[in-house]
């Protein structure tokens, strides 16, 4: 009989471990990362703090909560941040795929401030690190950003009009919202070669969008190709009215347009036991008059009245009246019926001409990336930044989560589960943040982008009175009914139009958080929807 073959014994915790840190090796040590930046050592030295005025926020090398994982802190309350860390070489954006990725952790939470990058054009553009500001100039701006009605994960490019060789500020429509809790989160911005963009969060996907699209940028990269003329104006004699009251119609001669709305019941009959002699309220039987009363400085004093408690027994006090009851013969104002306009033209557009800032692109010319760079606002401490990442493959950024992000964020979710049971709110705690998450995942749905702002607003009122989640929720619920009922039973439309981008690219010069255009745009949605063909055609210019 053979000797028996001998199998090793494998210790599977090691070899699990292991396998760990060799995937971390490789991820930081193979061709397609570009940067990368643990904080695993100090900071200073290699990152460089604005010396600016405003900027007094001081940054710390701070182990996250509960981990031995180092990170970039936010440390002060109230405070303006700007630290910025030159690239060995500027990284270009439009050769193949790029990757930007970078991790927080909002350990005190996140009312009211900003928690993003900005990926900085070369100095040449004129900055200084010394002397970083929201004034130096970005290709890049991505991340969370929070404050009132602002509850976004910003995606923000600059781009130069070939035409005016200005730099104008490209915002990603309908964002996802910010995650709200106290774990660490990932924020992935992937470009692709056929100009798609697509955002992650947690690894994730959350917007799939294209560069080149007017329906995922605002303004769009590419201006409209006409554009309303200006100089042409709308003729006097141009009718607007859909419907016009009937100039043939004549008021019925039995329509009575003094007869009031309401009428004496004569058919009523006062009820039995109905106390006439008997006053609604009386004199208050226990009430005094008091003893500092002067009856020539304060006149005659008077007992207070409180109703009357014989009335309360019976049918009632008083003078009976006979009730009012609506008028059968009550019509109320004779108007004209309402018949179709036939000097209708519709809703007047100027005609479109050549846009003069129109020009094409198959791609999107962006300026390399010299530099990384934080600069924000923020009402809360406890911001932690980790694990900045540059890469030229989505694996390599898959694997960066799967090694620096996922261990911690399990750790974290494990602990809050625990710290909610010990909360001994039978579920609760943890029912609302479910609720929370819920209704968050809701608030991105891009059919509601319009009343974004309104349900973000109402589902903040509940985290703050965590006693209102049924009702923040049946509130949502009502929302999104009422808009499907206004969908589905608006009415229709007089002639359909052709929805087209009217305006111009322009220059944008705020920085951080931006004022929202969504009602505005809902406005206007509304607006073109309603409106008949214009009053001349609309040329093709292509």
């Amino acid at each position: 009989m053979g000797q028996e073959e001998r199998r090793p014994q494998f210790n599977f915790k090691v070899r699990l471990e292991e396998e760990v840190e060799q995937a971390a090796y490789l991820s930081a040590s193979d061709d397609h990362t570009i940067f990368y930046e643990s904080f695993d050592k100090p900071f200073e030295g290699r990152w460089i703090a604005s010396d600016k005025a405003d900027y007094q926020g001081v940054w710390k090398h701070s182990k996250s909560e509960g981990h031995d994982d180092y990170g970039l802190l936010v440390s002060e309350k109230a405070r303006k941040y700007a630290i910025v860390k030159e690239l060995d070489e500027p990284v270009s954006l439009k050769d193949g795929t790029v990757v930007l990725q970078f991790e927080t952790r909002l350990q005190e939470g996140l009312e009211c401030g900003g928690a993003y990058l900005k990926y900085l054009r070369p100095q040449e553009a004129g900055w200084k690190p010394k002397e970083f500001d929201n004034e130096s100039p970005y290709t890049i701006m991505f991340g969370p950003d929070k404050c009132g009605a602002t509850n976004k994960v910003h995606f923000i490019f600059k781009h130069k009009n070939p035409k005016t060789g200005e730099y104008v500020e490209h915002h990603l429509k309908y964002p996802a919202s910010v995650p709200s809790d106290k774990l660490s989160h990932v924020y992935t911005a992937i470009f692709k070669p056929d100009n798609e963009l697509l955002i992650l969060i947690d690894g994730e996907e959350k917007k799939n969008a294209n560069f080149l699209s007017a329906e995922d940028f605002e303004p769009p990269l590419i201006p409209a190709k006409t554009i309303p003329d200006p100089d042409d104006k709308k003729p006097e004699d141009w009718d607007e009215r859909a419907k016009i009251p009937d100039p043939s119609a004549v008021k019925p001669d039995d329509w009575d347009e003094d007869a009031p709305m309401e009428i004496e019941d004569e058919e009523a009959v006062k009820p039995e036991g109905w106390l006439d002699d008997e006053p609604e309220e009386i004199d208050d039987p226990e009430a005094t008059k008091p003893e500092d009363w002067d009856d020539e400085e304060d006149g005659e004093w008077e007992a207070p009245k409180i109703d009357n408690p014989k009335c309360e027994t019976g049918p009632g006090c008083g003078e009976w009246k006979r009730p009012m009851k609506r008028n059968p013969a009550y019509k109320g104002k004779w108007n004209a019926p309402l018949i179709d306009n036939p000097n209708y033209k519709g809703i007047w557009k100027p005609q479109e001409i050549p846009n003069p800032d129109y020009f094409e692109l198959e791609k999107p010319d962006f300026e390399p990336v010299a530099a990384i760079g934080i600069e924000i606002w923020t009402m809360q401490d406890g911001i932690l930044f980790d694990n900045i990442l540059i890469a030229k493959d989505e694996k390599t950024a898959e694997s960066y989560r799967e090694t620096t992000w996922k261990p911690k964020f399990e750790v974290e979710k494990e602990k809050q589960k625990a710290e909610d049971l010990a909360a001994g709110s039978d579920g609760l705690v943890g029912f609302q943040k479910n609720v929370f998450d819920v209704l968050y995942k809701i608030a991105d749905i891009p059919f509601l982008s319009a009343y974004k702002l309104k349900i973000l607003d109402l589902i903040e009122k509940g985290e703050k009175q965590p006693n209102l989640t049924i009702g923040v929720l049946v509130s949502v619920v009502v929302v999104i009914f009422s808009i499907l009922f206004k969908v589905i039973f608006g009415g229709k439309k007089n002639v359909r139009v052709e929805k087209k981008n009217t305006g111009v690219a322009e220059t944008s010069n705020s920085q951080g958080s931006s004022g929202e255009k969504e009602e505005e745009e809902e406005k206007e949605k509304e607006k073109e929807d309603t409106a008949a063909p214009r009053r001349r055609p609309i040329l093709d210019w292509s």
